[in-house]
Order: structure tokens, then sequence, then C-alpha cells
């Protein structure tokens, strides 16, 4: 009998089938955002079963079924049946409130059979539940793990959503195997969770170096060079630690949304392990190469967090900290080089990355302003009305350190480093017309949310960087 005229229902597994997450991990991780201390309690609530454990959690931690990431393949297929006359089943391990909410959000369901007191609706015990509600062979299962073979068992039919193909073959030994639903691993995930791209701002470690002019000693190039892998490694750990955190954020954003985790591309669980142990690598690397190194990224560390739970919904303060957390990253790359910074590029630096960190709020709320959101900007302190204060602010800035680099060159120490300082004043127009550059761009839609990653793949910012770099290469050469 073909899968459309088939009179048998269909049970439907959640975690990992009908969603590609873990709704237990959600879970956790909405406890740990909201209510952190009550994550003590759960070898206690576990105590009790692992039942109660996810009850509680349900209690505690709702989950917005709206923008979970469903498999839409199975979704479609699921509706093909139902229009064709079959019964569909949710049937899962999760709690009942998680279920049901996925259930009322969807309408296609007919019933949903969950986890109650005392009873973890997994494996033989799923098993049990749906011999008894339909009898042998009484269904179709819809499943993606080991653990789905006890159903499978007893299916009439399998349904398998896996990319291993071992476990549809698995699968096929014990039931009639109905369909498979492979989730592609892309070639790029890992990396893009990472935000590996994102590396490329670490690379202002090296300006005390540049600055210096201390490029042809090896031993601090060596410093440099492991410094910026221990930041790169500490910052993609957070960025791991933010997406988690940010889940049900991301997933109402249209790009961010389709992050790996968000997207279910990568497991939460992956996420938890791959947070701590990247900042702890990251760390550890530190500690060996510089003890004040190692507290300037702990600074950064702690900045970012910080940032991540309050500062960054914060009106102008979030600015403030974004510039801080560029120029935190120069900072560090004296500690490790053990070069002395100037009060020059100090001040240049914190405006410069004052002005780049206006560029970022300005394109969020240029699109807030495109979707016609409301006045008050989901998880940020702003409202589109301040889109032209934003602007001129970030401007501003932008403008003074250029004006912070002209009074550099005016100065004793340029006289010394360089055999012809007047060539600088190239440097001076080129970053003149950057700055300008960026913001027109901000200003037509041209720019994505971060701006130094937008430079680094923009040929006008690259043409615009050479020429910089050529104006204090005929300054040294004279």
């Amino acid at each position: 009998m073909s899968a459309a005229t088939s009179p048998l229902p269909i049970a439907v597994d959640l975690d990992g089938s009908l969603v590609r997450t873990d709704t237990l991990h959600e879970l956790a991780l909405v406890l740990l955002r909201t209510h952190p201390l009550d994550l003590l309690r759960l070898p206690f609530w576990l105590a009790h079963g692992k039942a109660h454990l996810k009850h509680e959690l349900a209690l505690r931690a709702g989950i917005d079924a709206a923008t979970l990431p469903y498999n839409e393949p199975l979704l479609a297929w699921l509706k093909e049946q139902k229009s064709a006359g079959r019964r569909l089943v949710l049937c899962t391990a999760a709690d009942g409130l998680v279920a049901h909410a996925v259930a009322r959000h969807l309408g296609i369901f007919d019933q949903v059979l969950v986890s109650g007191e005392g009873i973890n609706l997994a494996g033989p015990e799923k098993r049990a539940v749906l011999e008894r509600e339909f009898g042998p062979r009484g269904f179709d299962y819809v499943g993606n793990s080991s653990v789905d073979l006890d159903v499978w068992s007893v299916a009439n039919a399998a349904v398998v959503v896996s990319p291993s193909a071992s476990l549809a073959s698995k699968a096929a030994k014990v039931s009639e195997l109905l369909a498979v639903f492979r989730e592609p691993v892309r070639a790029g995930t890992m990396a893009r969770a990472l935000r590996m791209h994102q590396w490329i701002k670490n690379l202002l470690l090296f300006v005390p170096l540049v600055a210096a002019h201390q490029l042809g000693e090896p031993a601090l190039v060596a410093a440099a060079l492991f410094a910026f892998v221990s930041f790169s490694l500490c910052a993609s750990g957070v960025y791991v630690a933010n997406d988690l955190l940010d889940l049900e954020s991301d997933r109402a954003h249209p790009r961010k949304r389709r992050r790996p985790f968000a997207s279910g591309a990568l497991p939460i669980a992956l996420g938890v392990v791959l947070a701590p142990g990247l900042m702890l690598a990251g760390l550890s690397i530190a500690v060996w190469i510089d003890g004040g190194f190692a507290a300037w990224l702990a600074a950064y560390l702690v900045l970012t967090a910080a940032y991540s739970a309050r500062l960054k919904r914060m009106l102008l303060v979030d600015c403030v900290v974004l510039a801080l957390l560029y120029t935190l990253r120069v900072v560090a790359g004296a500690a490790a080089t053990g070069i002395a910074l100037s009060f020059w590029l100090l001040a240049f630096s914190v405006f410069v990355f004052f002005s780049l960190a206006f560029v970022k709020r300005y394109v969020e709320l240029r699109g807030a302003v495109r979707k016609d959101e409301g006045e008050l900007i989901r998880g940020r302190g702003y409202m589109v009305q301040d889109l032209a204060v934003v602007q001129a602010i970030g401007i501003a800035a932008g403008y003074a350190s250029v004006v912070i680099l002209a009074l550099y060159l005016q100065g004793d120490t340029v006289r010394a480093l360089y055999a012809r300082p007047e060539a600088m004043w190239g440097a001076v127009l080129l970053m003149l017309f950057w700055i300008s550059w960026i913001w027109m761009k901000a200003g037509r839609g041209e720019v994505d949310d971060d701006p130094v990653v937008f430079a680094a793949r923009d040929l006008t910012s690259l043409v615009v960087g050479l020429g910089i770099l050529a104006c204090f290469v005929a300054a040294k050469l004279g």
C-alpha cells in the first residue's frame, strides 16, 4: 500500500527529527540566560528522573515554538500526508508543555503523546506506548537516531531523518523503509560557527609592532603571532557562547537565523563544549606568552561578557564598549610584544573605533527603518528616530581621528622616526577619504553589520590601506 493511501497513522519524533535541535538543551540555555541560579537545581531534578527534569525546565524556561528550526523538507512531506487523509501523531520524549506548543503552532497533529511523570518517552518506552495505542505494525514512525530502532522494529514503515547512511540501512533491516530525509553536512559550517572571518580584527594586535617599526624583530613577530592565535581562539569561544545565548533573537533575524546553531546545522551540545574549550585554550597560550597580555585578554573576555549580557542594550554605552573592545586588541598587542604605546596611537585608535562602532549601530538602525519596526529596536537602546544623530556622532568621531593623526605629524617623535615626515600627509588625506567613504557606503546600505569585515572585503578600502602604507614607507625611506 502506498504512503499516500495508507490508513495507518504516522508517529513523528520531535527532537532531531521534526526540529533540527534538542529542545531539552534549548530549555537549559533559556534557563541559563533567565534564571542562572536555578541551574544548581539540575542534579536534584535529575535525581527524580529525566522526565521530571524536563518538566521542571519547561515550567521555568519556555520555548517559542514559532522560531524553532524545523526540518522544512520533512514538514512539507508531513503536510502532504495530512492532506491525503493520514493521521499525524507527535510522539516525543520532550515535555508536554513543549510538545503541545509545537503542535499548536504547526496545526497538523491530531494527537500528542509525551513524557509524563516517571516516564521518559524514548526507546523502549516509546515503543510500548505506540504499540499499546496502535498495535504492532499499526503505525509508521519518523525518527533520527539509533535509539529509534526499538520503535522501528514494531512499526509498519520507517521514515529516517539523518545524514548517516548506516542508520537508514539499520532501519531497513527491522522495518520497511518508506522515506529518508538526509540532513546535508555543509562544508565550512564549523568555520562559520567559529566566525573565522572575524579573526581579521585580531590583526590589530600587530599595530604596535608596525607603528614602532619592529617588524624586523623575529622574536617580537613570533610573540605577536602567538597572541593572534590566543585572541582568535578566545574570540571564537565568545562568538559560540553568544550564539547559544542568542538563539531566539537570532532566529527572529532574517540573516542571523542561518547561523549554524540557530539553524540547527550544529548541535547545541557541541557548542556547550566548544565555547569554554576555546576560551581555555586561548587563555593558556596567553599565560605562556606574557602575564600582562593574559590580563588584557581576560579583561577583553570580561568586557565582552558584560556587553553581551547587558551593555549592548544601553544607549551610547554600547558603542563606547565596542570601541574599547577594538582598542583593547591594540593594547594587548603592545603587552605581548613589550612595546610601549604612544598617546597618539591610543587616541587615534579610540576615535576611529568609536566611529566604526557607530557605523555598526547605524547599519542596524537603517535596517530597522526599512522594515518599519517599532520605535525601540529589539535588543538595543536605540529608536529609529536616532538614525540621523547616530550618523552625525559617528562621522564626527571619524574626522576627529583624522585630526589626531594630523596633529601627530607635528611632533618630535615623527621627525625622529621618519626621514621625510611630510610624506605622511598623504596618509592623512587618504584617511579622510576613507572615513567619508565608509559612511557614504553605510548611508547607501552597502555595509554589513561589521564595518571592519566590510573594509577587509572592499576593494576601495584595500586600495586606501595600501596607499597609507605607501605613505609610511615613503616617509621612512625619504
